[in-house]
This record gives C-alpha cells, sequence and structure tokens, in this order.
C-alpha cells in the first residue's frame, strides 16, 4: 500500500522537473545532436573495393622436379608488400591515378604516401588439413577511396602487382640459384684440377711406390729373387767347369806325351790330370746330394788323393829327368787350344752371369726400396686422395644440383611453379565503407540525451526555489497556511511570449550556424571519416 504513492510521487516529480527544465533539456540536445548530424550527414564517403587473389600450387609434381623456391609463402607475400608499399611504387600509382590531390604538394608527397599504405589492406585467407599445419590458399586486397570506380582500379591494380613481383620474385630465386650453383661448380672445378695435376705429379714422382703397385713388386721381387739362385747356381757350376777346363788344361800342357801327333790325340789309357779333374766334379756333385761321411763321397776322396800322388811323383821324376837333360818343346796339340777356347768360353760366361748378379742384386734393391716406401707413399697417397675424393663427390654433387637447379628454373620461367591467380577481380562498391552514419547517429542521439538529462538534472540541483507547498512543507516545519496561485496579467503574457519567440529565434540561429559550421568542416574532410572509422575498427 505504501509503495504505490511513492512511485506515483517519483512520476510527479519528474514531470514536474520536465515542465520546469524541458526548453533547456531540447536545447541542449538540439545543439550538439544538430551540430554532430551535420557533420555525419556533410562527411565525404569512403568505398573500398576488394579483389581475391587464389594461390595456385605448382602444377609439375615435387617427385618429378623440386622447385628451388623453399622460402614460406607468407614470407614471400610481406617481402612482396614491402616492394609494393615502397615509395617510388606509391608515387607511380598516386600520379597515375591522380589520388589525394588535397595531400600533394610540390616539394612532397610523404602525406599522400603513409594516407595509401593506411588505406591498403592485405589480408590473408588460410585453411589446413587434418593432422598438417596451416596454409596460405589466398588472400584478399582491398584499397579505400573516394570514387568507387578509381578504387576498384587501384585495387586490381594492385593485385596484379602481386601477381608480377611473385612471378619475378620466384624467378629472380631460381636464376639466382643456378648462378650461385654454376659460380661454385667452376670454383670446385678448379680446386678438382688442381688436385688431379698434384695427384698425376705424385704417381708420376713416385711411380713404382704407390699402394696400388704393391702386389706387382712383392711379385717382381720374388721373380728376382729366384732369378738370383739361378744365377748363383749357373754361377757356381761355371766356375767349377772353369776349374775343370783349367786343370785339364795344365795337364794337356804338362803331358805332352799323352799326346799324339799335331793334329789329334792319342788313343789310349786316360791321363791322370783329366782323370783327377773328372773324379773332382763327381765329388763336387756326390757333396750336392750326399753328406762328407757318404761311402760315395769317401770313395771319391781316395781316388782322388791317390791320384795326386801319382801325379806328384810324376812331376818329381819329369823334373829330375828335365834337370839332367831338358826335353825340346812338344808342338801345341788341337785338344789343348780346344781346352784353351773352352777356358775363354768359361771365363766369359762367368763375367756375364756376374755382370746378371749386380743387375739382379741392384733389381732386388730397387723393389726392396719401393716395398719399403709404400707404407709412406701410401699415407701421403691417402692424404692427397682424400681432400681429392671428397672434392670430387662435391663436385659431382654440385653438378646434379646445378641441373635440378636448371629444371627448376625452367619450370619457373614457363610459368609451371606456384602462382598467383586473380579468382575475384575488385567492382567498384555501391556501398560505402565509411563513415557509418547509422552507428554514428545512434552514438550522438545517445550522448545527446545523455547531456540534455545531465543539464536538467543540475540546473535543478543549483535551483533553491520552492515549486510547491510540498517541498516547502519539507524545508521547514512552519505549517503552511495557505497557497496563492500565480497570477498572469495581460502584459505578463505578451512580454513572456515575446521573450519566447526571441529565445525560439535565437535558438534557431545558433542551430543554422551550428549546422553551417558543421557543413563547413564536415565537407570533403576525409580525414575526419578516416579518423572516425579508426576509432570505430579500434
Amino acid at each position: 500500500m505504501d509503495e504505490e504513492p511513492r512511485k506515483g510521487a517519483g512520476l510527479d516529480r519528474i514531470r514536474a522537473v520536465w515542465k520546469r527544465r524541458k526548453w533547456l533539456a531540447i536545447l541542449v540536445f538540439l545543439l550538439p545532436f544538430t551540430g554532430a548530424a551535420s557533420v555525419i550527414l556533410s562527411l565525404p564517403n569512403l568505398y573500398r573495393s576488394k579483389a581475391t587473389v587464389l594461390v595456385e600450387r605448382q602444377q609439375v609434381p615435387e617427385s618429378f622436379v623440386k622447385s628451388t623456391v623453399t622460402s614460406e609463402l607468407e614470407t614471400r607475400l610481406q617481402t612482396i608488400s614491402q616492394e609494393i608499399l615502397s615509395r617510388s611504387r606509391i608515387e607511380d600509382l598516386i600520379r597515375r591515378f591522380g589520388l589525394y590531390a588535397d595531400l600533394r604538394t610540390d616539394s612532397s608527397n610523404e602525406e599522400a604516401i603513409e594516407r595509401m599504405r593506411r588505406d591498403i589492406q592485405l589480408e590473408v585467407k588460410s585453411a589446413a588439413a587434418k593432422g598438417e599445419r596451416q596454409a596460405t590458399i589466398a588472400f584478399s586486397l582491398s584499397y579505400r577511396g573516394r570514387d568507387p570506380r578509381t578504387v576498384a582500379l587501384v585495387t586490381n591494380t594492385l593485385a596484379s602487382f602481386y601477381i608480377e613481383e611473385n612471378l619475378k620474385a620466384r624467378e629472380r630465386q631460381a636464376s639466382g640459384t643456378s648462378e650461385f650453383l654454376k659460380a661454385q661448380i667452376a670454383e670446385t672445378k678448379k680446386r678438382l684440377d688442381e688436385q688431379e695435376r698434384r695427384v698425376s705429379e705424385f704417381r708420376k714422382r713416385y711411380l713404382g711406390e704407390l699402394p696400388q703397385q704393391m702386389q706387382g713388386n712383392l711379385a717382381s721381387l720374388e721373380a728376382l729373387n729366384t732369378q738370383l739362385r739361378l744365377n748363383n747356381d749357373n754361377q757356381v757350376r761355371a766356375v767349377e767347369r772353369r776349374h775343370a777346363l783349367a786343370a785339364q788344361l795344365a795337364e794337356g800342357e804338362a803331358f805332352p806325351q799323352a799326346l799324339g801327333a799335331p793334329g789329334g790325340l792319342v788313343p789310349g789309357p786316360e791321363p791322370p790330370a783329366l782323370h783327377l779333374a773328372r773324379l773332382k766334379q763327381e765329388l763336387i756333385a756326390a757333396r750336392a746330394r750326399y753328406t762328407d761321411a757318404h761311402p760315395t763321397v769317401t770313395r771319391l776322396k781316395d781316388e782322388i788323393a791317390a791320384v795326386e800322388r801319382d801325379l806328384a811323383s810324376a812331376k818329381a821324376e819329369a823334373k829330375a829327368e828335365g834337370e839332367a837333360a831338358p826335353a825340346p818343346a812338344a808342338p801345341t796339340s788341337q785338344y789343348v787350344l780346344r781346352l784353351r777356347e773352352a777356358l775363354n768360353a768359361a771365363e766369359s760366361e762367368l763375367k756375364i752371369l756376374k755382370a746378371e748378379d749386380q743387375r739382379l742384386r741392384g733389381a732386388i734393391a730397387a723393389y726392396q726400396g719401393r716395398v719399403e716406401n709404400t707404407p709412406k707413399r701410401e699415407q701421403e697417397f691417402q692424404d692427397i686422395s682424400r681432400d681429392y675424393d671428397s672434392t670430387r663427390e662435391a663436385h659431382q654433387s654440385l653438378v646434379k644440383r646445378y641441373e635440378e637447379a636448371q629444371v627448376a628454373e625452367s619450370m619457373e620461367q614457363r610459368q609451371k611453379g606456384e602462382q598467383f591467380r586473380i579468382l575475384d577481380p575488385a567492382l567498384p562498391s555501391t556501398v560505402t565503407a565509411a563513415p557509418n552514419r547509422p552507428r554514428l547517429l545512434l552514438v550522438v542521439l545517445a550522448l545527446s540525451l545523455g547531456l540534455a538529462t545531465g543539464a536538467a538534472m543540475l540546473a535543478e540541483m543549483l535551483d533553491t526555489s520552492f515549486h510547491s507547498a510540498d517541498d516547502l512543507r519539507a524545508f521547514t516545519t512552519v505549517p503552511v497556511l495557505a497557497r496563492i496561485p500565480r497570477i498572469a496579467t495581460e502584459p505578463d503574457l505578451r512580454q513572456r511570449r515575446l521573450r519566447f519567440r526571441l529565445a525560439a529565434a535565437g535558438a534557431l540561429l545558433g542551430l543554422a550556424l551550428v549546422v553551417g559550421a558543421s557543413y563547413f568542416i564536415a565537407h570533403g574532410n576525409e580525414q575526419m571519416v578516416r579518423m572516425l572509422d579508426r576509432d570505430r575498427a579500434a
């Protein structure tokens, strides 16, 4: 029962305040709202056009041709954006399409360049398959300006710039990779030739001591040792034959009576000297086969001793007879001449065998030196070959990569690699991108209403007069005996109407001035539009 009166009293108080302060509230509301609404409605329209560019992946499978452009697409897009948004490119676009005429001066276009950079927006569109990272599949380019047709042209031009710069960047990177590999191949080939020359010189300098010739040297050494052993055996036999021939020659010269006429030998028993030489040869052969205790060796020794005693006694007798009456010298027989020829042949053969022995020993020493030096040469050859092999492998790898890079470069030149394609070109927009007038008007309306309400409440709080008997009773305990209403006379009413007309005329004039000033400030003011749009975006 008590709540209803309080609610009714509150509404009555609001109606009373509105009745007293309505003109103040209306004036405070109309002034900012009219000015702000005039500004909003007078602002120029800005339009935005958008072009969608599709990222087409490499048309040739990577299993056949591997691209040399390994940079991430997002990184490449940022690089291309910096290239396109460079000062020279922006100035060229501004002059080409006559943009930002109000900001351009003869001395500097910095403000226009910065304005255009802010008006260009790049939006990347990504997608990800299951279990894979995000990948850019397309991106959109947009530009904002006052003329819809010019905005669309600028947007399509920017999109074509991205396509051209992407192709140039990929071709430049592929060509740069090929040129780099070509230079590396030339440098590596130079090092390889130098190392090949060093290896060739090493092989020539130490020919015969190389590790791969070790087996051949050992085989040759073994063959030379075999030849040396055979030579030694031949020398032993030659020496024995020489001794035998010398003994026979001495016997023949000592006992010419054993010889017949000068024409040849007289048949008869074997001369002691020949018999002694033959026994010595048999003894040498027996010792080669048997030991000194063998019966054959013992028998031959005894026979040789007996023959030597007979020869010694015969020489003694011949010497005694010779002292008594010297015998005349016998003529040289054919037998002695043949023995001398055989002895000379044996001497010559022995000399040849000794020379061959020296040659073989020298060759053996040379081959032994090669074999002994082979481990040292092997280490030196490994040091040289290690660098040579690594350089050769590097050269072969570079050649293979260079061939792959050339194929990749040809693919980029034929535009078979990753490239951009305009999916949706920019069209002139019929919808303003800025300013957002409905939103701005709502905000201004709310602010104006709040300002009017605040002004009415502030005026009510500052007013100390009493407007009703209830206000007076609430202020004092003195009883109120009567309430006298205000009596307005005809002059008072005329004066009130005059003041109202003057106040209304002043308010209308003020509103007209506010509208005019707002139009003057806002008309063609793109900077204000961009500022309001930036605040909205923020």
